[in-house]
């Protein structure tokens, strides 16, 4: 029998180490709905401060995670103003801007700017299987917005691969500062250094975290922190440190969570593993749909297994 892993310590604010505003543990936010499915500002307010007084970084708004397809353009610019307002430094705040066409792309990308964000997260044009130039020029686009623009990786969903050639180019053309590596193929980080070594590595699915650390990545985008920062903030900063001693354990121990952000049910996962660790998850809008079943069980056992640890 093993012993249990040891509790990651409680943190306050952590003191800001990044480089850069896209660096560290940026957390991709949930985002609070009340029970008649409007937002709730306030909550979501208090859960970006906490967050960032838990030991992460930053926020991601209007990510997927964020529920960003079901907002209205009113709710979504809200949210961003919200995250800068609540995070207290622009910076610290890197709205996701992804949208079908490039105008509306570029025009969330100037609304960010206008906030005050310190850069952006954006996927390739996903209304089809875009060709090279066509991605391309819809970065070069969006940059032109003025900010840091992060390329995100996520061939599952938008049927479009970044591959490491592409982003070469894309950090080529000057269109693009980091990305976010959803491929869940760790090999692809070390063609990335080869290939575009200004380019700067993000963590991009939680389970695949101590794997990208250790091959250079300098940032995280985040699921699991809206459930339990504090242990995931202690796992990050090992795993960039290179403490495995420190990392593995408690990588094993949150991984049977960890792997929930990259299934297709990621958002009422993690909703569910907030409401348990006393965190405003609560409900997702239409189409998605409370989880049920086995699923439910195996989210809730996971969630429940991690808080009777320590971990939070």
């Amino acid at each position: 029998m093993t012993d249990a892993p040891t509790p990651a310590p409680s943190a306050g604010t952590a003191p800001d180490t990044r480089t850069r505003p896209w660096h560290g543990i940026m957390v991709a936010t949930a985002l609070p709905l009340r029970e008649d499915l409007s937002v709730d500002y306030d909550a979501y307010a208090e859960h970006v401060a906490w967050l960032i007084a838990s030991g992460c970084d930053g926020v991601v708004p209007n990510g997927s995670l964020g529920e960003y397809q079901t907002l209205t353009d009113e709710e979504r610019a809200r949210v961003v103003r919200t995250a800068v307002e609540a995070a207290g430094d622009g910076a610290r705040v890197m709205p996701g801007v992804a949208a079908y066409g490039s105008a509306e792309a570029r025009r969330w990308a100037d609304q960010a700017a206008e906030a005050g964000a310190g850069s952006v997260l954006l996927l390739p044009p996903n209304a089809f299987r875009a060709d090279e130039e066509t991605v391309r020029a819809h970065y070069a686009e969006v940059a032109r917005a003025g900010l840091p623009v992060v390329a995100y990786n996520n061939p599952y969903d938008t049927k479009v691969d970044l591959t490491p050639s592409l982003l070469a180019r894309l950090h080529a053309d000057g269109s693009i500062v980091a990305v976010k590596e959803f491929s869940g193929d760790v090999r692809r980080a070390y063609e990335i250094a080869e290939l575009a070594p200004g380019l700067d590595l993000l963590i991009g699915a939680d389970d695949v975290l101590l794997e990208l650390a250790l091959a250079g990545a300098v940032g995280w985008i985040a699921g699991y922190p809206n459930a339990l920062p504090r242990s995931c903030a202690t796992l990050y900063r090992a795993a960039v440190a290179g403490d495995t001693a420190t990392a593995l354990p408690l990588y094993k121990s949150l991984h049977s969570l960890l792997r929930w952000d990259s299934k297709t049910e990621f958002v009422q996962a993690i909703k569910l593993s907030m409401d348990l660790a006393g965190r405003p998850g609560g409900a997702t809008r239409p189409p998605r749909f409370p989880l049920t079943g086995e699923t439910e069980a195996a989210v809730r056992a996971a969630t429940e297994k991690a808080l009777a640890e320590g971990l939070n």
